[in-house]
């Protein structure tokens, strides 16, 4: 009998493994709902402990990005691929990608494969040399995910600490790549108090000296007092262990699956901590794609993604009406986009 519990396989439309000895790939694909178009998400490339593990979390990931795609009001449904990790390729990164390619040129256009966590535009555009659609190939998405970020705490700033903009509001952005890194610059433009923290002490101390911001180490994150906390790294941060001693007044960022689980969300309204939906907050990279493919100027795009604030905004006031979290009004605002569309 295995060890591993029963993948949840009736969450996905479609669950995709792919093995080439050649190359060493292992990868899994998971299609988690099309109704608004093909599945739209990025690749992740990392270690994991086995394929079941690949597995859960490409299902997993894919599932949130349905919801992130219904909530920027793009033209996809949700989409996740995960390359496992397993050192050095035998015949070359480039090599990996291509064949990883190949399997997703066999889905026929039903997923749109992007950057995650691991992956850049040079590897997608490997992917796509392979016959496949890809996004993400020439600019990376993340400041324009970093923008939507900032503007999710501009807005949860000013619902719940009655702030006018981020001037003289605490902010600890963990993790700072190409996401927290751009988001830590917006809010000190901004006039933010910023503290940065990463596992990579040195690119943490260079932005602090550059921004004039403070540092902390990675294991004090969750225990040091700031009005927003902006977790841009790591999934999963806010457990319901930390929870009852988290020094903060509202949780903002651009990482993915930020929660444990959904019943965080409950956990921290209790303590009087705002959650903004992670899938709400860092929606400005879809928005990205969707005006790259339809030609956008600059000036259209920073727009849209502006409007990230006013739907931060709008679930509030909606939580606030019926006496539910921002993340229930959220998932509730998702799957009602998404039933119409069906």
């Amino acid at each position: 009998m295995s060890d591993h519990p029963p993948l949840t396989l009736e969450t996905s439309e479609q669950l995709v493994t792919c093995r080439d000895t050649s190359t060493g790939l292992r990868a899994v694909i998971a299609i988690d709902d099309t109704t608004l178009g093909p599945g739209l998400g990025g690749i992740r490339y990392r270690p994991y402990r086995d394929m079941w593990a690949a597995a859960e979390e490409a299902q997993r990931l894919a599932s949130a990005m349905t919801l992130k795609n219904a909530m920027a009001g793009v033209p996809f449904g949700g989409a996740k691929s995960v390359v496992l990790h397993d050192g050095t390729p035998p015949r070359g990164r480039d090599a990996l990608f291509e064949q990883f390619g190949r399997f997703i040129a066999r889905l026929g256009g039903t997923y749109v494969p992007g950057v995650d966590m691991g992956t850049s535009p040079h590897d997608l555009q490997t992917v796509g040399s392979a016959g496949t659609e890809v996004s993400c190939t020439d600019v990376d998405p993340s400041p324009w995910t970093a923008l939507g970020v900032y503007h999710s705490i501009v807005a949860a700033a000013g619902q719940h600490l009655g702030a006018d903009g981020v001037a003289g509001v605490r902010v600890l952005v963990q993790g700072v790549g190409h996401v927290g890194g751009r988001l830590a610059e917006l809010l000190t433009e901004a006039g933010a108090h910023v503290t940065v923290s990463d596992v990579d002490a040195a690119r943490a101390t260079s932005l602090a000296q550059r921004l004039g911001a403070a540092t902390i180490a990675p294991d004090r994150v969750v225990s040091t007092p700031a009005d927003v906390f902006a977790p841009c790294a790591t999934a999963r941060v806010i457990t319901h262990d930390n929870i009852a001693t988290l020094p903060v007044r509202i949780v903002a960022g651009g990482a993915n699956d930020t929660l444990e689980d959904d019943r965080c969300a409950d956990e921290l309204d209790a303590r009087g901590i705002l959650y903004v939906p992670d899938f709400v907050a860092n929606g400005g990279g879809v928005i990205h794609v969707q005006a790259m493919r339809e030609g956008w100027d600059e000036a259209r795009t920073t727009e849209a993604i502006a409007r990230i604030g006013e739907r931060v905004t709008q679930l509030i006031l909606r939580s606030r009406a019926e006496g539910t979290t921002p993340l229930q009004a959220a998932l509730a605002t998702a799957r009602d986009v998404v039933a119409a569309a069906r």
